[in-house]
């Protein structure tokens, strides 16, 4: 359960491939108010130097969390609400309603959330009518965050 000193959302980049997504997901939980959580293992640098060079002047103010591994990352999600988006899912994202505090986890560029994760928990989806298989991650992301935070700050859509 939330509380009031919780950021508004959580977002999670599940071993996340392609550090300008990532840049792009922290401007956007900076933007928001909302924690982004990094789970590893990753195949890029997020230390100052390396988002500095990225040119990321912003990253220093993004609320970051990285939890060393997926069990590290299951262990702090433990008792929250936690929704899971993948190409697979079989409902579409909108279909929850959102609350603050609420855990939102992204899947890899390349191959999504595991298989399995998808299987045992289930997982939401955004539709798609074109010829492809998903979405670039930055831009789920942003589709998925912006749909919650109408649940979450109606004020801000009005």
């Amino acid at each position: 359960m939330a509380g009031p000193t919780d950021p508004v959302l959580h977002v999670v980049l599940y071993t996340p491939e392609i550090p300008p997504n990532t840049g792009n997901a922290g401007r956007l939980c900076l933007g928001i108010g909302a924690r982004l959580h990094v789970v590893h293992p990753i195949p890029f640098q997020m230390d100052e130097k390396a988002v500095r060079r990225a040119g990321l002047d912003y990253w220093k103010h993004v609320d970051l969390q990285e939890h060393a591994d997926a069990a590290a990352f299951w262990s702090w999600a433990e008792g929250r609400r936690v929704f899971l988006y993948s190409s697979h899912g079989d409902r579409p994202y909108t279909a929850p309603t959102y609350a603050r505090g609420d855990v939102l986890v992204f899947g890899c560029e390349t191959s999504g959330l595991p298989r399995e994760l998808v299987a045992e928990r289930g997982a939401y989806t955004i539709p798609m009518t074109g010829p492809i298989r998903s979405l670039n991650l930055s831009n789920a992301v942003a589709v998925v965050v912006y749909g919650a935070l109408r649940d979450v700050a109606p004020a801000l859509f009005e």
